[in-house]
């Protein structure tokens, strides 16, 4: 699997990641998930991402592959309080959830911890930074990063703190392309991409009952896309090599909790960026059909 250099760190990383929230919410077994990320260890995958707030996530990871530590880069985020008693967002909390991820996570350190989501003004504030600063100073982390979407990625940015920015971009969510990724790029941070195939939303025809798949919904019923009329797997092989074609986005992070997607968008990969007149009738169509309200959803 093609591997991309992730900005200015040490790390090159697959161009397909394994998303962590999945298991996390539909309650898999240790077994499956030791299955599951085997699979996309051994397809070439080697990123994990994953977050404190996903449920067991975190800790179904650690006990499926942390004997393979050295197979991948791992990722996940802080912020959400999920289960202490201190508020969101405290620097107290912030830094009992990097020690109590990091004890879910079986290992002493993780490549990259990420703020997930937190307001532009928190941001301004600069405590939460501080205390993700300190724990790359302690060598709990190698890298810091922001995950998140709008204004507050485009602040996260511009402050200079951050070695890494994960965004919301896909063929229905394009914002980020103009407002925050090329400006990453400038700052040789390493990108990734969340939600990179739109949730696969189109693949129902009736509205999905997940309220976060309905943005996505809505807008693909506008945007009416032709390549979403076919095979369903042809279509997330174009959505997701769109996404990969975006200058500045280094991976893209996909959930499942079926071992076989793997190899699937693995083969889907191996044709490549897409073509530069598709990849610009995609983003024609996206120019001429959205409204000002299409903004990056987090």
């Amino acid at each position: 699997m093609e591997k991309r250099r992730f900005g200015n760190t040490d790390m090159h990383v697959s161009v397909l990641g394994f998303g962590g929230s999945e298991i996390g919410y539909q309650g898999v077994n240790v077994r499956d998930v030791k299955n599951l990320l085997a699979s996309a260890l051994d397809a070439g995958l080697n990123v994990i991402d994953t977050a404190e707030c996903y449920r067991e996530s975190e800790e179904l990871i650690g006990e499926a592959v942390s004997d393979r530590r050295s197979d991948f880069y791992l990722f996940t985020k802080c912020g959400h309080a999920a289960g202490f008693a201190e508020p969101d967002w405290t620097p107290a909390m912030l830094q009992k959830s990097i020690e109590r991820s990091l004890a879910r996570l079986k290992t002493d350190h993780v490549d990259l911890i990420q703020l997930h989501s937190c307001s532009e003004d928190m941001l301004r504030q600069g405590d939460v930074i501080d205390v993700l600063r300190r724990a790359k100073e302690a060598g709990k982390t190698r890298y810091i990063g922001y995950s998140g979407d709008r204004s507050a990625a485009r602040y996260a940015i511009e402050c200079g703190a951050f070695d890494a920015l994960q965004t919301s971009v896909n063929i229905a969510d394009q914002e980020p392309i103009e407002l925050t990724i090329p400006h990453a790029a400038a700052r040789n941070m390493g990108v990734i991409a969340k939600r990179p195939i739109a949730n696969a939303a189109w693949k129902t025809k009736e509205k999905p009952t997940e309220a976060y798949h309905h943005a996505y919904w809505e807008r693909l019923q506008k945007l009416q896309y032709d390549f979403l009329e076919g095979n369903l797997s042809d279509a997330v092989g174009v959505a997701l090599r769109f996404t990969l074609s975006i200058p500045g986005v280094q991976t893209a992070i996909v959930g499942t909790t079926q071992p076989g997607r793997w190899q699937e968008n693995a083969r889907l990969l191996e044709r490549g960026p897409l073509p530069e007149e598709m990849f610009a009738a995609i983003r024609r169509r996206f120019h001429d059909t959205a409204s000002p309200d299409w903004v990056g959803q987090t």
